[in-house]
C-alpha cells in the first residue's frame, strides 16, 4: 500500500500493568499501517529487552527508562512517523516532560480498576508483589499518578479493545494527524 502523508505525531498510552496498553497498541498499529500509513510501536515489554535492559524499577530508573525511549518517540515523530507507545509510566512529570519534547503528543489514560487489572493477571504478578516477593510494583507498593486531564481516556473495564482503539483513532482524525477514511 502507497504510505499517505502525516504529520509525526505520539501517542502515550498510560496505565496500570494489565490496563491494556499493549493489547490496544497492536490493534491501533494494525489499523495505521493499514491505512498508509509510517507508525512504530514502543512498548515497555520490548524496550526493557534491549534499550533499557540495564535498569529496574527503581523511581531513577523509571524515569532514565523513559527518558531513552522519549528520545527515539522524539527523533521518530519530528520526522513524520506515528509513535504508539505503552508504557506504565507511573509519574505525571515525567509524562510532561515526554509532552515537552516529542510532536504532537498525545497523553491516553488507558484505564482499569485495580481488582480488574489484577484479575487480568496472567503472570502472578500482583499476587507477587502483595506477597512482598516485587518491589516497587506499581499499583502495589509504588504509586501510580493518574493523568488528570488526559487528552484520551479509554476505560478498559468498559470497553471493548476495539472500541478503545477507536477512540483513540478519532482524536487523532478529529486533531487532523492521520486522515480519516473515506
Amino acid at each position: 500500500m502507497q504510505e499517505t502523508k502525516q504529520q509525526g505525531f505520539v501517542v502515550w498510552m498510560t496505565g496500570l500493568s494489565g490496563a491494556g496498553k499493549t493489547t490496544i497498541a497492536l490493534v491501533l498499529e494494525q489499523e495505521l499501517k493499514g491505512r498508509g500509513l509510517r507508525i512504530e510501536r514502543l512498548d515497555g515489554d520490548v524496550v526493557r529487552e534491549s534499550l533499557t535492559r540495564d535498569l529496574g524499577f527503581s523511581k531513577e530508573d523509571r524515569d532514565k527508562n523513559i527518558e531513552r525511549v522519549t528520545f527515539v518517540a522524539k527523533l521518530l515523530s519530528r520526522n513524520e512517523v506515528g509513535v504508539i507507545c505503552s508504557f506504565i509510566s507511573p509519574y505525571q512529570a515525567v509524562r510532561d516532560m515526554v509532552r515537552a519534547q516529542t510532536t504532537n503528543f498525545l497523553e491516553a489514560f488507558v484505564d482499569a480498576p485495580l481488582d480488574v487489572v489484577m484479575a487480568r493477571d496472567v503472570k502472578g504478578l500482583y499476587q507477587k508483589a502483595i506477597a512482598g516477593e516485587i518491589p516497587n510494583f506499581t499499583g502495589i507498593s509504588d504509586p501510580f499518578e493518574a493523568p488528570l486531564t488526559p487528552d484520551i481516556h479509554v476505560r478498559t473495564d468498559q470497553e471493548s479493545v476495539a472500541e478503545s482503539a477507536q477512540i483513540i483513532i478519532d482524536k487523532l482524525e478529529s486533531l487532523g494527524l492521520i486522515p480519516g477514511v473515506a
